[in-house]
């Protein structure tokens, strides 16, 4: 088999599986359709969530995200995603696509789905506490994580990192899909974005959920064996993005010199491999540009 054939055939499984069955008929009318965008084509938005750093971003997501108990009892609840990670992972990352470059109606009407979706998603967490998808202050910590790990993911990983006009500019683009989520004040820069995240470190913990979901993540994924060592190397790169405050409650280590070398080694290593097989002759594009995963979304966005 030939090097070109063979990297289509990687770029077309990679998608599948990130994109899933529609992925193809998606991302057509998501790049084609007529209208207007909720972002124009030079918006920082659309640099971050169409680079191959977006799968290390996805996973500090999930786990930045879990630390916050009301958030984790949500996920546990309704969003099954050990039960069907593949279908949750392609439904977050449809979401990420059409809002991020589809056209303004179907960007709208998805959103309008999520947030009907949203009014069922309600519980009592393990604590004791009562929870709901709906809560203002609980929607702002999801996005928040969320954009920060994108963020971070991208100036370490990404192709094309951002200069600080363009962080704020990120920061800024994904405002406008959070308040149309129900995010209130959501941060509108960097400087923002990071006074927020510090607002809520009272409200983390580390919860037996948390730990076991993290653990999920980063040691039992439903992979085949081929894609375990991939899938390591975008694993600690995710960890090693975590703040040191975030990881002693899910118990994961702190190796400044290896994540210095040989952790970002890895993630770049597989990262360029991710954008090489995606950006193959045969038209596939990057998943982030389709579908693309994260979560707690997981919750509510699929």
């Amino acid at each position: 088999m030939t090097v070109s054939r063979l990297r289509s055939r990687l770029g077309a499984s990679v998608f599948e599986r990130v994109a899933g069955s529609e992925g193809a008929e998606r991302r057509e009318r998501i790049h084609s359709a007529p209208g207007p965008r909720w972002f124009d084509e030079d918006r920082p938005i659309r640099r971050v969530h169409a680079d191959a750093s977006m799968f290390v971003g996805g996973l500090r997501a999930l786990l930045l995200q879990s630390l916050h108990p009301l958030a984790m009892a949500g996920v546990n609840a309704h969003s099954g995603y050990r039960g069907d990670p593949w279908g949750r992972l392609q439904r977050t990352s449809y979401f990420l696509a059409v809002t991020t470059f589809g056209t303004a109606v179907d960007a709208a009407e998805t959103v309008r789905r999520i947030r009907a979706v949203h009014e069922h998603v309600a519980g009592t967490a393990p604590d004791g506490r009562a929870y709901a998808a709906t809560d203002p202050r609980l929607l702002r910590w999801v996005h928040i994580a969320e954009i920060d790990s994108f963020l971070r993911a991208h100036q370490r990983y990404g192709e094309r990192p951002l200069d600080a006009q363009g962080r704020d500019g990120y920061v800024a683009d994904t405002a406008r899909v959070a308040r149309e989520l129900g995010v209130l004040e959501p941060p509108e820069s960097e400087d923002e974005l990071g006074e927020q995240l510090r607002q809520y470190r009272p409200e983390l913990r580390g919860t037996p959920e948390a730990r076991s979901t993290a653990r999920f993540l980063l040691l039992e994924p439903p992979l085949p064996l081929a894609a375990r060592a991939p899938y390591a190397g975008l694993a600690a790169a995710a960890v090693a993005l975590l703040p040191r405050w975030a990881r002693l409650p899910l118990r994961l280590p702190y190796l400044p010199v290896t994540e210095a070398t040989l952790v970002r080694l890895s993630g770049q290593t597989v990262t360029a491999g991710i954008r090489w097989v995606m950006s193959a002759p045969s038209g596939q594009e990057h998943p982030a540009q389709q579908e693309h995963p994260s979560q707690q979304e997981h919750t509510a966005r699929g």
